[in-house]
């Protein structure tokens, strides 16, 4: 049904941070661990960056097809996310939708490319920062931080879950 789609998006664009919850702490945790190993990571590659490794944690898909999707349509993440249509028929903009449909929103895309959510800034051990967008260590950090206020955020018996 079209219209049901457009109110996912919608209702997507509307949340300016992820919903807590105990899949998204867990999915951020997850990425944050698989770049603390061996995990290839390069900025400049759609399925090996910030969101990339994202995607590949909470979709299961292999870093080569998440870049060839995401090179379907023009730009970086964050432009990716800001083009977001769920009835595009692109592969791209279903990953994104799948992300949207566990509580991460477009907004969220954009800031983890730019490792630039304000809220997350501000959170930082050690005090609000910059961090370099193309850095492992500064990704992980952002990851462990988001995934901390996520948690914090969440109901008291679901926290206690965690």
């Amino acid at each position: 049904m079209p219209g049901t789609l457009t109110n996912a998006r919608d209702a997507c664009y509307a949340r300016r941070m992820a919903r807590p919850s105990l899949v998204l702490v867990r999915a951020l945790l997850d990425t944050a661990a698989r770049l603390r190993t061996t995990a290839a990571y390069q900025w400049g590659h759609l399925g090996q960056c910030n969101c990339g490794h994202l995607i590949q944690t909470v979709c299961r898909v292999p870093p080569a097809k998440i870049h060839t999707w995401a090179l379907e349509r023009e730009g970086d993440w964050e432009q990716l996310a800001s083009a977001y249509c769920p009835t595009s028929g692109y592969a791209v903009d279903d990953v994104i939708t799948e992300l949207c449909e566990l509580g991460f929103t477009p907004h969220d895309l954009a800031h983890l490319e730019k490792l630039d959510d304000p809220s997350v800034l501000a959170a930082l051990p050690g005090g609000a920062r910059w961090l370099a967008r193309n850095a492992r260590t500064d990704v992980i950090m952002y990851l462990e931080t988001w995934a901390g206020l996520l948690e914090e955020a969440l109901p008291p018996a679901l926290a206690r879950a965690a």
